[in-house]
């Protein structure tokens, strides 16, 4: 192939006019996929290495592509690589630049694949480490949460339901409430390891090749599993796309739930922790502002993670088999999601690092609401053989009156109680001791300060 022939696009020779300028503008998608390119030039290595083992291509040849990928891969990591718009993607970008390193032994180098399925097996590969990386931060991000949780077993605060006091509860077991939470994130980007272990290469266009290749060959180096079974389904598949964002989308939501709490917990109404200046900004016309835009700057990022993957259901809905230009998009969306989370997770490490608990405020506040109704419900079960239905009604009676005569549970006397239930005896208010109350949750799961140690101590042992 001449030179003039290799600077135009390789349909030249069907496709006689040159598209529009406008076309090219939104044909074109190297600004986005050109990050492939470590994966493209390491799938280009083993196809070609394939070829060779199975007598398709020369030695010779075999080793001229394979040095002129390594030199490409040389330019664009040391920033001498030019990246071409009108060559569309990285995988023409890196193919026309191979022409001019060897010349026309360059054209071997797609023989028995396509574009279609080049560019899943890139995506794939690209993907299976992105998701490695993804995992890497939110094991720091629990890593910091446990550290947290281990400073503050015995700091008590109220539990909440419906945003009202509810029951007391150690800060530490609510911070490891979300570990949980972050282990299922972390979980679930590894199931999806499975499907993302199937080789595209070598299924082509939509039907295969008739040229004898191994494809298992080709799954062992690239570190996949398995080769796909269908041609057809591999190229139209984007399942494994929509996996990755669905994951995405749960981590963004529980980073969004944490750092909505963070947010209302900071405010003055609330007071119950902390956040350090770095991780606070100004007001521009109130001077005593310090507000929490990181934590809202997490909280709305979820919104664009979930539109990332409605995009995608959508372009995906009502699509035939098999391939289609709506899948360019697939990088893109996919790109976008990545790079929010990883933000995110970082920032929100940083914030982790960067705040404390208010634990007078939060001890305060624990001490309202009638927060150890509950344990007098259950004292009233377990030493006087009454029905919980029959307890329960007792301690609203005993709610009712603290209530009227404007007193908490734990300033009640007993001669008060014995009003309401003649059998108690003094032993019945210990149950109002917040830390009893914490403390006689000790089923397993539970917020008492013997497990939050034992479960602080599983999760460390993992990690």
């Amino acid at each position: 192939m001449s030179k003039i022939k290799n600077n135009q696009s390789i349909w030249s020779t069907r496709i006689k006019k040159n598209n529009s300028s406008l076309f090219q503008k939104v044909g074109n998608s190297i600004d986005i996929d050109k990050r492939l390119y470590n994966e493209d030039i390491k799938a280009s290595i083993v196809h070609v290495e394939m070829l060779f083992k199975q007598k398709i291509i020369s030695f010779k040849i075999k080793n001229k592509i394979v040095y002129g990928l390594n030199k490409i891969q040389k330019e664009i990591t040391n920033k001498k690589f030019e990246f071409n718009k009108k060559y569309e993607d990285i995988h023409m970008n890196i193919e026309k630049r191979l022409f001019q390193i060897i010349g026309e032994d360059a054209g071997y180098v797609h023989t028995a694949r396509s574009r279609n399925d080049q560019v899943i097996t890139d995506f794939k590969i690209w993907i299976k480490n992105s998701t490695y990386d993804i995992n890497d931060n939110i094991s720091k991000i629990i890593r910091s949460t446990i550290k947290l949780a281990e400073k503050n077993i015995e700091t008590i605060m109220p539990g909440f339901t419906h945003l009202k006091n509810a029951q007391v509860i150690s800060f530490a077991h609510y911070l490891m409430s979300y570990v949980e939470m972050f282990n299922r994130d972390k979980k679930r980007f590894f199931n999806n390891l499975d499907n993302l272990n199937e080789n595209p290469l070598g299924v082509a266009a939509l039907a295969g090749t008739s040229f004898n290749i191994d494809r298992n060959f080709t799954s062992k180096k690239l570190g996949f599993q398995r080769p796909t079974n269908n041609s057809i389904d591999t190229v139209s598949d984007r399942d494994f796309v929509l996996d990755f964002l669905f994951a995405a989308s749960l981590c963004a939501m529980h980073i969004s739930r944490i750092a909505e709490e963070l947010i209302i917990w900071n405010s003055d109404g609330f007071n119950l922790i902390k956040l350090s200046d770095k991780v606070v900004t100004g007001s521009s016309i109130m001077p005593q502002k310090k507000n929490p835009d990181l934590l809202e700057y997490l909280r709305g990022k979820s919104g664009t993670i979930y539109g990332n993957l409605f995009s995608m259901l959508t372009i995906l809905k009502g699509l035939p088999l098999s391939y289609f230009k709506d899948l360019q998009d697939d990088k893109e969306i996919l790109f976008k999601s990545y790079d929010n989370l990883n933000n995110c997770l970082k920032i929100f490490d940083e914030i982790l690092k960067n705040f404390s608990p208010n634990k007078n405020k939060m001890l305060e506040l624990a001490n309202s609401g009638y927060t150890t109704a509950t344990d007098l419900a259950d004292y009233l079960v377990q030493n006087h053989s009454m029905s919980f239905r029959k307890a329960y009604q007792k301690t609203a009676a005993v709610v009712n009156y603290a209530e009227k005569k404007k007193k908490k549970l734990n300033e009640l006397s007993i001669e008060e109680l014995k009003k309401i239930e003649p059998k108690l005896k003094d032993d019945v208010l210990k149950v109002f001791n917040l830390k009893n109350s914490i403390n006689s949750k000790k089923s397993y799961g539970g917020t008492s300060f013997d497990n939050i140690k034992k479960m602080i101590m599983k999760y460390k042992k993992e990690k």
